[in-house]
């Protein structure tokens, strides 16, 4: 955490932060606690939704630690830096922390909305510090600080992203390809990938970073018939699809995600 608290600014002034015991504040004496799991609340309060559930954290936590999205870890990682890495969307933190593993000279700070994500996340490495922040409003971040902005499967504050990443950092965004998860979509009524999901990737970012690289990234998942409830327990269709429908078989599963690379402009 120590490392990362340059980097955050006061939710209410936007003043540098400092650690006193078990709390930060500013020089305006604005004081927020830091939980005893180990995150820290910069919120002020604001929060409109709770993200994702315990359940649903630990569903992801299970799946993430069996290696099944390693490539795209593996993926992400592979822009090293020795800057601030910030990830935005941090879930359970299994991303960050590899990254800062490629990166031994970086300290990261993870935001989500979610306790239950941060709770974990907040373990996850010893570089890292984890965020209770709303993606959505002014992040809790000084201008200019990350040299990375790592996006997975989560919100995209374009003008937030372009306000505290360097005019030299990288923007890496995880999106859901076309035929991610196709066979338990097909077989279980997952929500399926929205077919304009580029043009609302572009739209978000467009007007302060440009497209550098972009790829797609494929791989089959052989999963047991419990792998594939904990994944579909760790998806937007968690909530809608009936227990008596979940999968009661081994199968084959394809995992695809179009890995973006912007640049601010």
């Amino acid at each position: 955490m120590d490392g990362a608290i340059p980097h955050l600014r006061c939710p209410v002034c936007r003043e540098p932060l400092a650690r006193e015991d078990r709390s930060l504040r500013c020089p305006r004496r604005h004081s927020f606690d830091m939980a005893r799991q180990g995150y820290v609340d910069l919120s002020a309060g604001r929060l409109p939704h709770t993200g994702d559930s315990a359940q649903m954290v630990a569903d992801r936590a299970g799946f993430l630690a069996a290696g099944h999205y390693s490539f795209i870890a593996a993926a992400l990682a592979r822009h090293r830096t020795g800057g601030l890495v910030l990830d935005a969307g941090t879930g359970t933190g299994d991303y960050l922390s590899r990254f800062l593993e490629d990166s031994p000279e970086a300290v990261g700070i993870g935001l989500d909305v979610s306790k239950p994500a941060l709770r974990r996340a907040a373990r996850a490495h010893p570089r890292a510090a984890a965020v209770l922040t709303d993606l959505w409003r002014p992040l809790p971040v000084a201008d200019a600080a990350a040299s990375v902005i790592v996006n997975v499967f989560s919100p995209r504050n374009g003008p937030e992203f372009y306000r505290v990443l360097r005019s030299d950092g990288l923007l890496l965004v995880v999106t859901p390809a076309a035929d991610h998860l196709s066979e338990l979509v097909t077989a279980h009524g997952l929500i399926q990938v929205d077919p304009d999901k580029a043009a609302r990737v572009s739209g978000s970012l467009g007007d302060h970073f440009a497209l550098e690289a972009g790829t797609t990234l494929r791989r089959e998942l052989k999963l047991t018939a419990a792998e594939a409830r904990t994944l579909i327990g760790m998806t937007p269709s968690a909530r809608h699809v009936p227990v008596e429908d979940l999968p009661t078989r081994d199968l084959t599963v394809t995992a695809a995600v179009d890995v973006a690379v912007w640049r601010p402009r």
